[in-house]
Formats: C-alpha cells, structure tokens, sequence
C-alpha cells in the first residue's frame, strides 16, 4: 500500500439505534469503533447504552439486542466524553455516513457537547466504486463477497470491524488503478457525499508522484484507460473428432471422469441427433424434466454439425440462462468433446457501453449524485471489462438518464477516435466468428432477418413454452399522448419562458427570433390535435370488453379493433393531420437548433446544456413520429384488427386529456410462421411443453401443425420421489377470506423451522402486500430477510436478494412462478397459495380469450386449463432443479381436491400427493428432512 495514510488515524464507527428518526426520541444502544493506524486495525470499542426507552420489536429482531441487554447499562451521559476522546483527531468513517454522523452529532448535542467536524468519509460509495461489479453493497453482502470475516451482522462492534477491513480493501484496489484512471476520479470525486472525495485525491495525488507505467494489459485511449481486447470468440475446446459418437460405447468413453453416463440423457441425445440429422425433418418438440441434462444433451446434439459453416442460434427467455450457457454449458461440452468451437452472445447494441457518449458525460457539468457514482464506477469498470457489457454492472435499474447518453446506439462509429476499441463492433466481429450464438426470445423475435445468424442456421428454443408469449409481447407498443403533450411543453419552456430560454437569452438575433415566432401557434396546434385523438378514443370508452382501476387510480379499458375504431370513424384522419404537424414542429425545431450550433462559438454565454436539453426533446419527437406511423401502419390494414387487441390507459377516468393508447398481438401465427423460414432443424425444448399428456395445446401456440413436428418425451435421470414431496391442504378456507390470510401467516411464521429458502407463490400483489406486513415483524422471522414483489424492488433485486441471504423468503407472483431460476441457492420449500390462473381483468388476457369466444372455442377448456397447468407446473420446477435438490411443494388451494379441474393439476404432478389436515401440515414440514433421510437409507 501507498504511504499516503500513514499519519491518518481512521475511527470506523457503526451505531445500532431504536429508530432511524433521531428527533422522534430515538437513541443508541450500541456505539462500536474500530481503530485503523498505519492501514491497520490496531483496537476496537464495543459499549451497549441504555436508550431509557423500549427497543421496537424490529430492532430487536434485525440486531439481537434486547431490552433486557441495556436495562443495567450506563447511558449516553456516561459514554459521552469516552467517545468524544476515541473520535479526537479521526477521520470519521461509517457504511452510510449520512446516518451514523448526524445521529452521532444530535446525541452529543442534546448532552450538551459540540457536534464533531471531523473529515467523515463513506464507504458506501467508496465500495461501489471500488468494486463496480458487485449485486449488492450492502455490509453483510459486502463482506461475504470479499471473503470478510463478519460473526455477528447488526451488531456495532462487529460491524464496524467488518467495516473496517472493508476500507482497507477498498484503499488497496484504489490504489492499483492506472494513474489516468485514478487522476479522472479525482476530478469527479468531489460530488461524493462529505469528504468521501479526500480518499481519491490523497491516493492519485500520492502516486502521480511516483510515475508509474501503464500496465501491459491496458490501453489508454484520451483519459480513458481499457482492458486490452481481444476479437477472438470465446473458444473452450480443442480440436478433436468432429464426426457425432453414434455408438454409445464411444459416448460413455467421452463422459468418463467428466459427467455421469445417465442412459436417459443418451437417449435425449440420440433422438435429438436423428432429428438433426434427417434433412425431411424441420421441427422437434422435447419435453425433459429438470436436471436431466437436456441443454448438454442438445449442445452435444448439434456441435458436430457445425463444421459446415452453418451457426447453432440458442434462444432462451432469460439472462440467466444465457450466461448459464455461456459459462458452464458450452465449456463443458466442448471439454467432453475436444471441439474447438466458439460461442457468443448476442443483444442490443444499447447493452454496451458508447465510449464517445460516456466521455462527453464526464464534461457535462455537475451530475446528480447517482450519475456521478455511476461515472465513476464505469470508470473503474473500464479497467477490468473485456466486453464493455453493461449489464455485468448488475444493477437493478438501467433506466437512469446517463445511460440514454452512454448506451451505443448501434453505428459503425467510423472516425470515433474509440473506433479502434469499439465495444459494440467488436462484439460483432466475435458474433461474425462465432459457431454458437446464445440471444432471448425477444431479440430473436425482432432480429431473425439479422445476418449475423448465417446461412441457413440451426435454431434451439429454450424454455419454449414462453416463446409466443415473449414474441406477442416484444411486438406490443403503445403511443403516450401524455408524455408527448409534456415534451411539447418542455420544449415551449426550453425556447420561451425559462430564465435561460433561448428567446432570453438571444433578443437580439433575428434571424432565430423569426423561427421562433413561427413554431409556438404550431406547438400549440399539435397540442390541440394530440387532445382531438384523445377525445375520440375516449368516446369510445363504453365499448370496452374490460374495464380495470389499477391502485394508482388509472383505468384500463380493453377494445377490439372493430369496436375502438369503427367504419366511419374520425380518428384515421385526425391522426394523418397529427402526423404532419408533428413532422412539421421537429423540422422547424430542428431550424432552431442548427442555428443555435451555428450562434455557439459567437455567445458569450454556455449553451451547452440547452443544446444538449433541445437535442432530447428532438430526439423524444423523432420517437413518436415513429410511433404515429406505427399506428398508421396498423390502422391501415382493417384485416389484422381480428389479430389485435388495444388498451386505453386513462390516468384521470374523468378527463379525456388523460388518455394514452395501447396495442398488442392477439395472434403472432403469421411472425412465427416467419421466424421458423429462416432457421433450419429448429429443435423447441422445456420441462413443461405438455398438458394433460400430449403436446396438441403446444402446438397449436407455436403454430407448428404445419411442419409435422417430431415429439418426444425424456425420462427422468434420478428418482424424483426421493427429491420431492407434494403436500396438499385439503382444508384450507377461501383464498379471500381474513381466515386464510391468518392461517398463511401462521404457517410462514410457525410451521418452517430448519427451512432456509422458502418461495410463497401467489397470483395477486394486494394479497402480498396483506401478507408481507402481517410477517414483518414477527420475532420467528427475525433471521429471514423478507421479500415481497412489488414492494422491495424489481424481481431482479429480489432474485439477487435472495441467492445471497442465508435466510429468506420470497412473496411473489407471475415471473417468480416461472420467470426465476435460483441455482445459486436452492428452494427447501414452495408453497403455492393459489392455483395460478389468469386474471380475466388483465386487458391481454380478456382480449384473447374474447377473441376464441368469438370463433365458438370453449376458453376454459382450451386455453384457460392448459396455460394453469403449464405454469403450475414450473412453479414446481422452481424446486428441484438438479439431482442434488430436494423439497417440498405444498398447495394451499382445496379446490384441487373440490373441483373438477383439480385433476388436471394432480395429473401434472410427477409424485403422489399427500393430502393433509392443517393440523398435520406443521410435523409434515418439520420433519421431511429426518423422513428423508431415513427413506433414502
């Protein structure tokens, strides 16, 4: 390490309080600091203080200190002066400063003593800085992603320990960055929360006195320093026998010592390989249970055949599975097979990083807090990154406004003096290289024409069973009158009433005060025209075939074509004069802003960020531009309303001017019947492509009758019931009655011991929310952290949440049933609160079931029954994943044993289902292990 703290004593101060509002009679309870001389923690303080008031049954819980901990302790009068003397020339430095200083300073001042003014650093920006890449900063996560001894989180004295290390290894990687790097963090640092800042400029300015080289793995390219790269594909194998091992004497030679030789998976295999061997044959439908091997199985399948210059495309629904295939799959195939192909990924150009767009942000005056921690952790990020992929910075949110300005925009960025190290056309030099290419159904959907895929390629489709709904989706759109009336408004702000408007700002130019006279009565015009389209679509608002008030107050109205949009109606017209309005104001708009390029270097003034501010809202009119010939399109062509469905969402059901449109596909037959014509031997394939025992429900949503699909069905590759236990309550109350919600909190909160990861699913986010806050609190729970959907982020967090957690619970509903893979951790139980039909008042769904009403289908029976069962049955694969899981299922609906249907759920089932009391459910939970085992043995 640098000498540049060698004089500096950091105090590393962690507090456990009664509350977090320090003015609503909060107080500590424990003060814990640890010391740090010479970059070494050299002494620890630890005193528990008695608050003189109850500690809340929630702190209790998340520290462990009880009332009874503190009831004989001294208090804050006593341990006052002890701390002042511990803190006396210290940097002050805490995980989340902004809490533990201030609430610091307010007790010292209610006892009489001066706040300190010591430097205060944070090592939570510190951290996220340092370590870019990293799920989660908060303290325990922290600590166990860096391998921090941390015995008791929540606790002062071991936290600050841990924080402690935390700093020490946050100054060690600080100081290991190119010097370009460090200088360019120094620059930006003093937007950092305190003296948060001090920490960079004291290492860059230490070090810069040492003129140190550039490594040999980087690249400096203006002040920005890279990873060096390389354009060569990922390639995991070596050469080897390229002719697929028909004997399977050769096959278990080839899996010896590498994979278990499982006769289930090498039937898989050779079905698969039959298939793809017989030019006659274009489409297969495989249904393998889970952890059977089956994405090996078609991998091994198909990599022989890719020494014909022909590309294997592999589409999966989720990130997940992408870099499941990425990082574990393709390698292991190629290590059993000795081929020496290559696989990559392919996404949207906006998932990597633009170089000139991220530069021209760092000069861009002050950003907000979030966006100066997020350039600077690029900037770290950018020293370790070898593809310039965005999304290896986990974040849970990639909405912020930087990454409108930094995410590549797809070009060939020709003369760009980052050409060179270009992320996007790098990555599509290894696409271009590549055998194997891994995408999601929704690119694939929307890019099957891309050349990227080669001649005549295989197609894999995972997980397919979500395949239609993921094309029908990343095929609806919608068109926000709202937002484009706010764009309207802020431009007339932008150009005329700000302070700093361009009107204000030149009075005396002419030339722009002519353009700018001329475009305000046609903003205004288009404004009326946007509230004419709304006015008539709201006419319409008592034709609806649903109606759905959502908590936030908006109303959604569902519509057939027909009926939104009938013979004679005004709307096209309106539309067509809206159109040109619109074109008109972003030409004109356009005028201005060139003008204003040309007025730059002649102003005294900096006009950069009204430039920059104009050039948004121009860019927000191309979109919608494009938006309103969308709409033309589809209006145009009266044949394909039978095949789409639309929504109006009304923020004010009162107020026409709150209307915005909607549109979705009812049917993708005729876009899947074209994605299939471009892709050869497409193999579909997943756990749940059946119902009630044959695929005719499958076929018919993937629109596959026509290519005479080859079926198959795998066998297990371990015995499943010694891996899963189905438990169903035969006497559970109605899902909608205070009954139930108390007899599933009792369960959550008594029934569950020894459990670790338990997944609640349910099919409604009010009934979460009910559940959540009645589990909260309970001191059974207090080792579990509780994650409850629409409440605690997006699933991505909760997902992440959960793997990391030693203890958790999820309350979730739609994408957690199937949406959701959790290898990293396991599940020990699901528990499913209700079976998971489709709401009939979700629009989509209303609008495709009225669509098969009207052509004489029975829904319930056809469509209703089958999807249930599809994602019932994926809400149990959430459980067993692979042959070292093991778990319980248990159902809290009795309609599975009152209703007819409920036979079609038990036929899914791969196991007998235990039908149990509520009274028997608690031994049944608790003792499935001690069962197990004994059963096993």
């Amino acid at each position: 390490m640098t000498k540049a703290f060698a004089k500096d004593t950091f105090a590393v101060v962690d507090l456990e309080t009664t509350g977090t509002q320090r003015e609503n009679d909060n107080h500590i309870i424990q003060f814990g600091c640890a010391i740090i001389k010479n970059l070494k923690v050299v002494k620890t303080y630890s005193f528990m203080i008695n608050p003189h008031r109850p500690i809340p049954l929630a702190v209790q819980n998340l520290t462990g200190i009880h009332n009874e901990d503190v009831k004989n302790k001294k208090d804050f009068t006593y341990y006052a002066p002890k701390i002042i003397k511990i803190l006396k020339d210290t940097v002050f430095v805490a995980h989340n400063v902004n809490f533990d200083l201030p609430f610091l300073n307010y007790e010292l001042m209610q006892h009489g003593y001066e706040a300190l003014t010591n430097k205060a650093i944070d090592t939570v920006e510190l951290a996220k800085v340092a370590f870019p890449t990293l799920p989660s900063y908060k303290l325990s996560d922290l600590t166990s992603q860096l391998k921090i001894k941390h015995l008791n989180p929540h606790k002062a004295d071991s936290d600050a320990y841990g924080t402690a290390i935390l700093l020490l290894k946050i100054i060690a990687k600080i100081e290991r960055l190119p010097q370009a790097t460090l200088n360019t963090l120094s620059s930006l640092a003093h937007g950092l929360i305190r003296d948060t800042s001090w920490v960079f400029t004291t290492i860059a300015d230490s070090l810069r006195k040492q003129k140190r080289p550039l490594g040999g793995n980087y690249i400096q390219v203006r002040n920005i320093v890279l990873q060096k790269q390389k354009t060569d594909s990922h390639t995991f194998g070596k050469k080897g026998n390229n002719q697929f091992p028909v004997n399977d004497h050769v096959k278990r030679k080839l899996f010896k010592g590498k994979i278990n030789y499982r006769g289930a998976q090498v039937d898989l295999i050779n079905h698969i390989h039959k298939f793809v061997d017989n030019p006659d044959k274009r489409a297969m439908l495989v249904e393998a249970p889970n952890g059977t091997g089956k994405t090996f199985s078609y991998l091994f399948s198909y990599a022989y055949e890719l020494y014909s210059s022909r590309k294997l495309v592999i589409a999966t629904p989720t990130k997940v599975l992408q870099d499941q295939l990425l990082e574990q799959e393709i390698p292991q195939m190629l290590r059993i097979t000795k081929l020496d192909l290559t696989a990559e990924v392919v996404k949207s150009s906006s998932h990597y990083l633009d170089l000139d767009g991220f530069v021209q942000s760092l000069f861009q005056g002050t950003p907000n807090k979030p966006t100066l921690v997020l350039q600077m952790q690029i900037l770290v990020w950018l020293t370790e990154t070898k593809t310039g992929d965005l999304d290896e910075l986990q974040l849970t949110n990639y909405k912020a406004p930087l990454f409108s300005q930094i995410s590549h925009p797809g070009d060939a960025r020709v003369g760009s003096r980052f050409a060179s190290v270009d992320f996007w056309n790098l990555a599509r030099q290894k696409q271009e290289q590549a055998d194997i290419l891994v995408t999601n159904h929704a690119y694939l959907a929307n890019h099957y024409t891309d050349t990227i895929w080669g001649q005549n390629p295989y197609l894999v489709i995972d997980e397919a069973h979500r395949f239609v709904d993921n094309v029908i989706t990343s095929r609806n759109d919608s068109f926000r009158f709202e937002s484009l009336w706010g764009v309207l408004s802020h431009l007339r702000n932008l150009l005329y009433y700000a302070d700093d408007s361009v009107q204000n700002q030149f009075t005396n130019d002419v030339q722009l005060n002519f353009l700018l006279k001329k475009l305000d009565p046609g903003i205004i015009e288009l404004i009326h025209s946007i509230n004419e389209l709304q006015k008539i679509l709201y006419a319409q608002r008592n034709k609806a075939i649903s109606r759905n008030m959502l908590a936030n107050g908006n109303l959604l109205l569902s519509f057939q074509g027909k009926s939104l949009f009938p013979e004679g109606s005004p709307f096209m017209a309106k539309l067509t004069e809206f159109e040109h309005k619109l074109e008109q104001i972003r030409q004109e708009t356009n005028q201005i802003l060139f003008h204003l390029y040309q007025e730059k270097d002649n102003s005294l003034s900096s006009t950069d960020a009204l430039l920059s501010d104009i050039t948004e809202q121009i860019d927000h009119l191309d979109y919608y531009t494009e938006k309103g010939y969308q709409l033309s399109d589809l209006l145009g062509n009266r044949e394909n309303f039978a095949k789409e469905g639309f929504i109006l969402v009304i923020t004010n059901p009162e107020d026409p001017l709150s209307t915005n449109l909607g549109w979705l596909m009812l049917d993708a037959s005729n876009e899947l019947k074209r994605i299939y014509s471009r892709f050869s031997h497409i193999l579909f394939v997943s756990a749940t492509l059946t119902s009630n025992n044959n695929f005719d429900y499958i076929i018919k949503q993937l629109n596959l009758s026509a290519l005479k699909p080859v079926k198959y069905v795998g066998r297990g590759t371990f015995n499943i019931k010694q891996h899963l236990e189905v438990l169903s309550v035969k006497n559970m109350p109605d899902y909608d009655t205070e009954e139930y919600k108390q007899v599933l909190e009792n369960i959550l909160t008594n029934d569950l011991k020894g459990k670790h990861h338990i997944l609640v699913l349910m099919t409604n986010l009010d009934k979460i929310r009910d559940i959540f806050v009645a589990i909260m609190n309970n001191p059974n729970l207090k080792d579990f952290e509780i994650l409850a959907q629409g409440l605690l982020g997006s699933t991505k967090r909760m997902a992440k949440r959960f793997a990391i957690a030693k203890n958790a619970i999820i309350l979730g509903a739609d994408s957690f049933w199937e949406g959701i893979d959790f290898h990293k951790c396991g599940i020990d139980v699901v528990i499913v609160a209700k079976l998971p039909f489709e709401s009939p008042d979700q629009p989509e769904v209303r609008l495709r079931q009225k669509r098969l009403e009207d052509n004489g289908i029975n829904v319930f029976k056809t469509d209703t029954i089958p999807r249930a069962v599809i994602r019932f049955r994926q809400g149990m694969g959430r459980l067993i994943r692979g042959e070292e899981d093991h778990g319980q299922f248990v159902i809290l609906d009795s309609r599975l044993w009152t209703k007819k249907y409920g036979q079609a759920f038990l036929n899914a089932i791969p196991v007998r289902t235990k039908k149990v009391s509520l009274k028997e459910l608690k031994n049944k939970l608790e003792n499935y292990d001690q069962r197990r085992h004994k059963t096993n043995n």
